[in-house]
């Protein structure tokens, strides 16, 4: 449950060389330079993304300490290790979340590049502080039942890693191992973070000695999967529209106008026909895909339509590419 993200050098470097230079500018200079239009927009996008990480982080420390923790579950990634050694040897889990991240960033570095993200830095530092101080909270938060921390636990930290991955962030941790290995050999990532998640809450046996909660640690993982991949493609998720109609232009009129999403037509041809046909495609969000049919069957009710889901959507209307 861990999402990698290269680190954008170029543009971190020029957005900071540009706000240094206005404050020099400002401060030192009687004919200052105003900060331009852009790079006001690229530090108010910059601190808005942090803010959203920031609180995404909070919330799946959350998760652990009012949930996770208190009933001794073990999740997967990093953290979930950090959590086996608490319950172990009572070291603090932000300490050992800190220093075991610490280590996969260095070997990283040396084996495939300084391709790390000042975000991934960020969260893993934030997450070291967090998973150490929250902890001190109330106990009274804690939920009693075991089977209900786990499934609570799981939606809330699904959320939180769901907040910070729609942000460009991530956690490091065991997807760092997954990239190692991978350059290596050629397993898939996902594949290889399942693996690492299921040792890590199998290995919570040996030192709890109890099926009931490794098991609790199996479903957690499989909330945060779940919760995570609902958060992630939910409101945002898209579908790309083939539609096959006499009545393209009509269609294609109604899409640009009242949906204000953009519209392909194509020149096909029928093979059994053998008659030049045209094919519209666009691509929209699964929520206004219901009002696109009714409209659809309005214009033409004998209209061909082939609708499929599409993992991401980047451009105008849609998601921001993330580098």
């Amino acid at each position: 449950m861990i999402f990698h993200i290269k680190w954008p050098c170029e543009r971190t470097f020029f957005c900071t060389r540009k706000i240094y230079s206005y404050f020099v500018f400002k401060i030192g200079s009687k004919h200052s330079v105003p900060m331009t239009l852009q790079t006001k927009q690229r530090l108010q996008d910059v601190i808005e993304d942090y803010a959203i990480i920031t609180f995404g982080l909070i919330l799946y420390s959350l998760s652990w300490t009012f949930f996770l923790v208190p009933a001794q579950i073990t999740g997967g990634g990093v953290s979930g290790l950090a959590a086996v050694m608490f319950y172990a040897y009572k070291i603090p889990i932000g300490l050992t979340f800190f220093g075991i991240n610490l280590i996969l960033v260095a070997i990283a570095v040396k084996v495939l590049g300084a391709s790390f993200g000042v975000k991934t830095i960020y969260s893993m530092v934030l997450l070291s502080v967090t998973l150490s101080a929250l902890p001190t909270l109330p106990a009274e938060y804690v939920i009693h039942d075991n089977f209900l921390a786990a499934v609570l636990g799981g939606m809330m930290g699904g959320v939180g890693i769901g907040i910070v991955f729609s942000r460009g962030g991530s956690t490091g941790g065991t997807d760092i191992i997954a990239m190692i290995i991978n350059k290596y050999r050629n397993i898939s990532p996902g594949r290889i973070i399942m693996y690492c998640d299921v040792i890590i809450i199998g290995s919570s046996y040996f030192l709890l000695h109890s099926i009931d909660k490794m098991v609790y640690g199996f479903v957690s993982m499989a909330v945060v999967s779940y919760t995570l991949d609902a958060f992630l493609s939910g409101s945002n998720a898209s579908a790309q529209i083939f539609i096959f109609s006499p009545k393209c232009e009509e269609i294609a009129d109604f899409i640009n106008t009242e949906s204000l999403r953009g519209a392909t037509v194509l020149n096909g041809k029928g093979w059994y026909t053998q008659q030049d046909v045209q094919i519209l495609m666009t691509i929209v969000r699964k929520k206004e895909t219901s009002m696109l049919f009714r409209k659809i069957k309005e214009i033409d009710p004998n209209a061909f339509i082939s609708m499929a889901s599409v993992m991401g959507v980047y451009g105008k209307g849609f998601d921001k590419i993330k580098g």
